[in-house]
């Protein structure tokens, strides 16, 4: 599968908005979209933002793999995953990338992105119930238990979070976490209202239902 080698700064500005996908930097005046807003390429600044219904359906598509840092062909199985259920499709799929590994260590505030947090799960750093998960992609259910794996604990990196882990104040509701231990736990799925994602998911099920 071939790996999204764009610059994080250029999704944002072809997203016309802040994706944070740079964790701390995204709140500084170093961001991207700060410093150039308009979109990215020699005639960015040209770019209408008018679009046909096709052009908004995609924009809204790729918005969302730009937010969760994935590829099509992952994405598309996502979707197919969620498909077939009873509920509303699109706020069914968001859910499903809520409920990815990397995305609820990032939420936990054990990274600072959704990039750092697929690393530190590729890494081997994240355990799900005690065992050791390396798939950025895996499917957390209710009751599961994310923590920081015994072996690797005493790292640095964990170290250094004590601070940040008390300063802060966005804990997901559906998320119980456990600022001494490091430790979350899924209490329930999120709400479409509780995961945060300025678009219309619905859009992105009329995409894939043309």
């Amino acid at each position: 599968m071939a790996r999204d080698t764009e610059a994080k700064c250029r999704k944002c500005r072809r997203a016309g908005e802040k994706l944070f996908l740079k964790g701390d930097r995204c709140n500084t005046a170093k961001c991207g979209v700060v410093r150039r807003a308009y979109a990215p390429g020699v005639h960015g600044k040209k770019v209408s933002r008018g679009q046909s219904e096709y052009g908004i359906q995609l924009s809204a598509k790729q918005k969302v793999k730009r937010i969760y840092g994935i590829l099509e062909r992952q994405f598309r199985k996502h979707f197919d995953e969620v498909a077939g259920k009873e509920g509303i499709t699109g706020d069914l799929l968001l859910a499903r990338l809520e409920m990815r590994l990397d995305s609820i260590v990032y939420r936990c505030g054990l990274a600072s992105s959704r990039t750092q947090s697929r690393q530190i799960v590729n890494h081997g750093l994240i355990s799900v119930n005690g065992k050791k998960v390396t798939i950025p992609s895996y499917e957390v259910k209710v009751g599961d238990t994310i923590s920081i794996n015994s072996t690797k604990a005493e790292k640095n990196y964990f170290k250094n979070l004590d601070e940040a882990l008390r300063n802060k104040k966005d804990f997901p509701s559906w998320i119980s976490f456990d600022t001494a231990k490091k430790e979350g736990k899924v209490t329930t799925v999120p709400a479409r209202d509780e995961i945060g994602i300025n678009v219309d998911a619905q859009i992105i099920v009329e995409y894939y239902s043309r």
